[in-house]
Protein backbone atom coordinates (compact mmCIF):
# COMPACT_ATOMS: atom_id res chain seq x y z
CA UNK A 1 0.00 0.00 0.00
CA UNK A 2 0.79 3.74 -0.39
CA UNK A 3 1.13 5.15 2.25
CA UNK A 4 0.33 9.68 2.25
CA UNK A 5 3.70 10.65 2.21
CA UNK A 6 4.59 8.92 -1.24
CA UNK A 7 1.48 10.23 -2.19
CA UNK A 8 2.33 13.52 -1.92
CA UNK A 9 6.27 13.18 -3.45
CA UNK A 10 4.19 11.81 -6.11
CA UNK A 11 1.89 14.83 -6.94
CA UNK A 12 4.63 17.27 -6.35
CA UNK A 13 6.88 15.26 -9.11
CA UNK A 14 4.06 15.42 -11.89
CA UNK A 15 3.49 19.29 -11.05
CA UNK A 16 7.41 20.00 -11.50
CA UNK A 17 7.08 17.98 -14.45
CA UNK A 18 4.49 19.72 -16.11
CA UNK A 19 5.44 23.04 -15.14
CA UNK A 20 8.62 22.15 -16.86
CA UNK A 21 7.42 21.27 -20.16
CA UNK A 22 4.78 24.18 -19.99
CA UNK A 23 8.13 26.03 -19.90
CA UNK A 24 9.61 24.52 -22.22
CA UNK A 25 6.59 25.25 -24.61
CA UNK A 26 6.80 28.60 -24.17
CA UNK A 27 10.06 28.95 -24.72
CA UNK A 28 9.93 27.11 -28.29
CA UNK A 29 6.97 29.07 -28.72
CA UNK A 30 8.92 32.82 -28.44
CA UNK A 31 11.62 31.74 -30.13
CA UNK A 32 9.42 30.95 -33.46
CA UNK A 33 7.66 34.08 -32.43
CA UNK A 34 10.58 36.39 -32.66
CA UNK A 35 12.14 34.84 -35.84
CA UNK A 36 8.60 35.22 -37.87
CA UNK A 37 9.10 39.22 -36.50
CA UNK A 38 12.50 39.41 -38.28
CA UNK A 39 11.88 36.86 -40.99
CA UNK A 40 8.76 36.92 -43.44
CA UNK A 41 9.09 33.30 -44.22
CA UNK A 42 6.11 33.63 -47.14
CA UNK A 43 8.70 35.85 -48.90
CA UNK A 44 12.23 34.38 -48.39
CA UNK A 45 12.31 32.84 -51.94
CA UNK A 46 11.77 36.12 -53.21
CA UNK A 47 13.47 38.61 -50.95
CA UNK A 48 15.84 37.19 -49.29
CA UNK A 49 17.73 34.17 -51.34
CA UNK A 50 18.92 36.42 -55.09
CA UNK A 51 17.80 35.16 -58.01
CA UNK A 52 19.82 32.32 -60.07
CA UNK A 53 21.10 33.45 -63.56
CA UNK A 54 20.29 32.28 -66.13
CA UNK A 55 22.16 30.44 -68.66
CA UNK A 56 22.16 29.67 -72.17
CA UNK A 57 22.54 26.31 -73.42
CA UNK A 58 24.93 27.53 -76.34
CA UNK A 59 27.67 28.69 -73.03
CA UNK A 60 27.51 25.58 -71.81
CA UNK A 61 31.05 24.64 -72.24
CA UNK A 62 30.98 20.54 -72.84
CA UNK A 63 34.44 18.61 -71.41
CA UNK A 64 36.50 17.17 -74.26
CA UNK A 65 38.55 14.24 -74.82
CA UNK A 66 42.46 14.90 -75.07
CA UNK A 67 43.98 11.98 -77.69
CA UNK A 68 47.22 11.46 -77.50
CA UNK A 69 49.20 11.58 -80.77
CA UNK A 70 49.47 8.30 -82.44
CA UNK A 71 53.17 7.36 -82.52
CA UNK A 72 54.63 6.20 -85.64
CA UNK A 73 56.29 2.52 -85.37
CA UNK A 74 57.01 1.63 -88.75
CA UNK A 75 60.63 3.41 -88.73
CA UNK A 76 63.33 1.35 -90.61
CA UNK A 77 66.64 1.37 -88.74
CA UNK A 78 67.85 -1.79 -90.77
CA UNK A 79 68.29 -0.35 -94.54
CA UNK A 80 71.15 2.56 -95.86
CA UNK A 81 69.88 5.10 -98.27
CA UNK A 82 69.73 4.59 -101.75
CA UNK A 83 71.28 1.25 -102.45
CA UNK A 84 71.69 0.25 -105.92
CA UNK A 85 72.00 -2.94 -107.56
CA UNK A 86 73.69 -2.76 -110.99
CA UNK A 87 72.75 -5.23 -113.70
CA UNK A 88 75.13 -7.62 -114.59
CA UNK A 89 75.21 -6.83 -118.39
CA UNK A 90 76.08 -3.19 -117.21
CA UNK A 91 78.53 -3.27 -114.79
CA UNK A 92 81.79 -4.88 -113.33
CA UNK A 93 81.57 -7.80 -111.48
CA UNK A 94 83.99 -9.43 -109.14
CA UNK A 95 83.67 -13.21 -107.98
CA UNK A 96 82.51 -14.18 -104.27
CA UNK A 97 84.68 -14.94 -101.60
CA UNK A 98 86.52 -11.49 -102.54
CA UNK A 99 88.14 -10.41 -98.88
CA UNK A 100 88.31 -6.94 -97.38
CA UNK A 101 90.04 -5.74 -94.53
CA UNK A 102 88.49 -3.38 -92.56
CA UNK A 103 88.51 -1.48 -89.00
CA UNK A 104 84.76 -0.86 -87.33
CA UNK A 105 83.35 2.80 -87.46
CA UNK A 106 81.75 2.03 -83.89
CA UNK A 107 81.67 -0.12 -81.19
CA UNK A 108 80.46 -4.12 -81.31
CA UNK A 109 78.27 -5.22 -78.52
CA UNK A 110 75.43 -7.66 -78.03
CA UNK A 111 73.79 -4.06 -76.31
CA UNK A 112 72.92 -2.94 -79.74
CA UNK A 113 69.41 -2.87 -81.05
CA UNK A 114 68.88 -5.82 -83.47
CA UNK A 115 68.05 -4.27 -86.97
CA UNK A 116 70.98 -1.22 -86.46
CA UNK A 117 73.41 0.01 -89.13
CA UNK A 118 76.90 -1.17 -88.62
CA UNK A 119 80.00 0.36 -90.72
CA UNK A 120 83.53 -0.45 -91.54
CA UNK A 121 86.22 1.42 -93.33
CA UNK A 122 88.57 -0.82 -95.55
CA UNK A 123 92.29 -0.63 -94.52
CA UNK A 124 93.94 -1.86 -97.79
CA UNK A 125 92.99 -1.15 -101.48
CA UNK A 126 91.51 -4.16 -103.58
CA UNK A 127 92.29 -4.96 -106.88
CA UNK A 128 90.21 -6.40 -109.57
CA UNK A 129 90.00 -6.57 -113.25
CA UNK A 130 88.74 -3.15 -115.10
CA UNK A 131 88.33 -2.34 -111.01
CA UNK A 132 89.78 -1.19 -107.69
CA UNK A 133 88.84 -0.64 -104.56
CA UNK A 134 90.72 1.67 -102.56
CA UNK A 135 91.60 1.92 -98.92
CA UNK A 136 89.05 4.20 -96.93
CA UNK A 137 86.08 2.37 -99.07
CA UNK A 138 83.05 2.59 -96.68
CA UNK A 139 81.33 -0.65 -96.37
CA UNK A 140 77.89 -1.18 -94.34
CA UNK A 141 76.25 -4.04 -92.56
CA UNK A 142 73.22 -4.78 -90.58
CA UNK A 143 72.72 -6.57 -87.33
CA UNK A 144 70.49 -9.92 -88.50
CA UNK A 145 70.33 -11.56 -84.79
CA UNK A 146 72.01 -10.56 -81.28
CA UNK A 147 71.25 -11.43 -77.63
CA UNK A 148 73.32 -11.22 -74.14
CA UNK A 149 74.96 -14.27 -72.48
CA UNK A 150 72.29 -17.00 -71.66
CA UNK A 151 71.56 -18.66 -68.36
CA UNK A 152 71.59 -21.63 -70.08
CA UNK A 153 75.41 -21.45 -70.39
CA UNK A 154 75.38 -19.84 -74.15
CA UNK A 155 77.87 -16.78 -74.69
CA UNK A 156 76.09 -13.46 -76.50
CA UNK A 157 75.69 -13.41 -79.91
CA UNK A 158 76.39 -10.59 -82.84
CA UNK A 159 75.24 -11.57 -85.89
CA UNK A 160 76.24 -9.17 -88.95
CA UNK A 161 74.90 -8.72 -92.50
CA UNK A 162 77.09 -6.82 -94.84
CA UNK A 163 75.01 -5.56 -97.28
CA UNK A 164 76.30 -2.66 -99.23
CA UNK A 165 79.32 -0.85 -100.38
CA UNK A 166 80.17 2.75 -101.32
CA UNK A 167 81.83 2.96 -104.60
CA UNK A 168 81.97 6.46 -106.67
CA UNK A 169 79.53 7.97 -104.51
CA UNK A 170 76.79 5.17 -104.66
CA UNK A 171 75.96 2.30 -102.20
CA UNK A 172 76.53 -0.52 -104.17
CA UNK A 173 74.19 -3.76 -103.12
CA UNK A 174 76.57 -6.34 -101.99
CA UNK A 175 75.94 -10.02 -99.73
CA UNK A 176 78.94 -10.59 -97.45
CA UNK A 177 80.04 -12.02 -93.93
CA UNK A 178 82.42 -11.55 -91.26
CA UNK A 179 85.11 -14.23 -91.06
CA UNK A 180 87.66 -12.55 -88.44
CA UNK A 181 86.45 -10.07 -85.62
CA UNK A 182 89.35 -8.45 -83.69
CA UNK A 183 91.97 -11.20 -84.99
CA UNK A 184 89.38 -13.79 -83.93
CA UNK A 185 88.43 -16.35 -86.23
CA UNK A 186 84.65 -16.32 -87.20
CA UNK A 187 82.48 -19.28 -87.79
CA UNK A 188 78.62 -18.93 -89.40
CA UNK A 189 79.06 -15.10 -89.50
CA UNK A 190 78.38 -15.52 -85.86
CA UNK A 191 80.49 -13.24 -83.05
CA UNK A 192 79.99 -15.01 -79.78
CA UNK A 193 81.12 -14.52 -76.24
CA UNK A 194 82.77 -17.21 -74.31
CA UNK A 195 80.40 -20.31 -73.63
CA UNK A 196 80.53 -20.89 -70.18
CA UNK A 197 78.67 -24.25 -70.22
CA UNK A 198 81.88 -26.69 -69.68
CA UNK A 199 83.01 -23.68 -66.92
CA UNK A 200 80.22 -24.28 -65.00
CA UNK A 201 80.76 -28.67 -65.11
CA UNK A 202 84.22 -27.73 -64.60
CA UNK A 203 83.37 -25.38 -61.27
CA UNK A 204 80.86 -27.93 -59.85
CA UNK A 205 83.62 -31.21 -60.22
CA UNK A 206 85.74 -28.60 -58.55
CA UNK A 207 83.09 -28.06 -55.20
CA UNK A 208 82.83 -32.22 -55.32
CA UNK A 209 87.02 -32.39 -54.73
CA UNK A 210 87.45 -29.70 -52.39
CA UNK A 211 84.37 -31.53 -50.23
CA UNK A 212 86.34 -34.73 -50.49
CA UNK A 213 89.57 -33.06 -49.68
CA UNK A 214 87.81 -31.47 -46.78
CA UNK A 215 86.27 -34.81 -45.44
CA UNK A 216 89.55 -36.81 -46.16
CA UNK A 217 91.48 -33.93 -43.53
CA UNK A 218 89.13 -34.58 -41.14
CA UNK A 219 89.81 -38.64 -41.28
CA UNK A 220 93.47 -37.59 -40.80
CA UNK A 221 92.43 -35.96 -37.63
CA UNK A 222 91.07 -38.51 -36.56
CA UNK A 223 93.11 -41.80 -36.59
CA UNK A 224 95.29 -40.00 -34.46
CA UNK A 225 93.81 -41.59 -31.36
CA UNK A 226 92.55 -45.12 -31.58
CA UNK A 227 89.13 -44.10 -31.22
CA UNK A 228 88.71 -41.92 -33.77
CA UNK A 229 90.90 -44.33 -35.66
CA UNK A 230 87.87 -46.84 -35.52
CA UNK A 231 85.39 -43.67 -36.98
CA UNK A 232 87.89 -41.91 -39.47
CA UNK A 233 86.48 -44.45 -42.38
CA UNK A 234 83.00 -42.34 -42.08
CA UNK A 235 84.36 -38.68 -43.19
CA UNK A 236 85.82 -40.24 -46.47
CA UNK A 237 83.20 -42.21 -47.13
CA UNK A 238 80.68 -38.85 -46.74
CA UNK A 239 83.36 -37.12 -49.05
CA UNK A 240 83.15 -39.55 -51.93
CA UNK A 241 79.15 -40.08 -52.02
CA UNK A 242 79.19 -36.20 -51.79
CA UNK A 243 81.97 -35.88 -54.57
CA UNK A 244 79.72 -38.69 -56.71
CA UNK A 245 76.60 -36.53 -56.03
CA UNK A 246 78.20 -33.35 -57.35
CA UNK A 247 80.14 -34.85 -60.33
CA UNK A 248 76.24 -36.38 -61.03
CA UNK A 249 74.42 -33.21 -60.63
CA UNK A 250 77.15 -30.96 -63.13
CA UNK A 251 75.57 -31.62 -66.72
CA UNK A 252 72.25 -29.62 -65.22
CA UNK A 253 73.89 -27.29 -63.23
CA UNK A 254 76.64 -25.96 -65.65
CA UNK A 255 73.50 -25.22 -67.68
CA UNK A 256 72.68 -22.68 -64.80
CA UNK A 257 75.97 -20.91 -65.86
CA UNK A 258 75.57 -17.73 -67.43
CA UNK A 259 77.25 -17.01 -70.76
CA UNK A 260 80.16 -14.51 -71.22
CA UNK A 261 79.00 -10.84 -72.95
CA UNK A 262 81.75 -8.75 -75.09
CA UNK A 263 82.62 -5.73 -76.31
CA UNK A 264 84.82 -5.15 -79.87
CA UNK A 265 86.17 -1.52 -79.54
CA UNK A 266 85.99 1.02 -82.38
CA UNK A 267 88.69 0.75 -84.87
CA UNK A 268 89.43 -2.99 -84.26
CA UNK A 269 90.26 -4.82 -87.31
CA UNK A 270 87.88 -6.99 -89.25
CA UNK A 271 87.73 -9.04 -92.31
CA UNK A 272 84.65 -9.12 -94.57
CA UNK A 273 84.08 -11.93 -97.40
CA UNK A 274 81.61 -12.40 -100.57
CA UNK A 275 79.19 -14.44 -100.36
CA UNK A 276 78.02 -13.86 -103.68
CA UNK A 277 79.29 -11.88 -106.52
CA UNK A 278 79.14 -8.01 -107.00
CA UNK A 279 78.50 -5.94 -109.58
CA UNK A 280 80.04 -2.26 -109.32
CA UNK A 281 78.89 0.19 -112.10
CA UNK A 282 81.46 1.18 -114.74
CA UNK A 283 83.46 5.22 -114.12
Amino acid sequence: MINSSSKIFIVIFLMLFLVNSVYALEFDTSVDAQIRAKYNSNKLNEDVLPPLPSVQPSTLKTKSTVHPPKLNLNFETNTVPNIIVVNEDEGIKISRFTKFQVKSNVKINPWLAKGSNVSFTTTSPVYKKYLTIPSGTTINGIIKDIHLGQKTGNGALVKIDITSIKYNGQNVKIDGKITKANGKRIFFNNIKGNRAYLKGVSAQYQKGENFYKKCRSVSSKMSTNPIGAVLSILPTATGAVGYTVLAAASPITGLTKKGGNFTIPANSNFEIKLKKYAVFPKK
